[in-house]
């Protein structure tokens, strides 16, 4: 007598089938929010925009103030492009500068760019 089935008719499989979708999320890339120097917009108006805007500390504006002044722009936000354009937009439309000697009515020069 035979034997009902043979090794023939066995099947192996030996990885895993793939799922259907790719539940993982992809992590978004950052983008940095850069300030542009100006010889209008004050230093009191730049720290407290981006304290406002940003959440710096009075100190840290100081400080990407002066280096915005020096070196003709800064880095003072990086984050996701949606937040990225939401701060772009923030600075943009922060108003006058009420400390200017001479009315400032045009915006800071804001732009944002993908980081490496």
């Amino acid at each position: 007598m035979s034997a009902p089935s043979s090794l023939e008719d066995v099947v192996v499989s030996t990885s895993r089938p793939k799922p259907a979708n790719d539940t993982r999320t992809k992590k978004q890339p950052p983008y940095a929010v850069i300030v542009e120097n100006d010889d209008h917009h004050t230093f009191l108006y730049v720290i407290e925009a981006l304290m406002k805007v940003c959440g710096h500390a009075p100190e840290k504006g100081f400080l990407l103030a002066q280096q915005i002044h020096t070196q003709g722009k800064a880095v003072v936000w990086s984050g996701t492009l949606e937040l990225a354009e939401l701060k772009r937009d923030q600075l943009r439309g922060f108003g006058p500068d009420q400390y200017a000697p001479k009315p400032v009515t045009f915006p800071l020069g804001v732009i944002i760019e993908p980081l490496p």
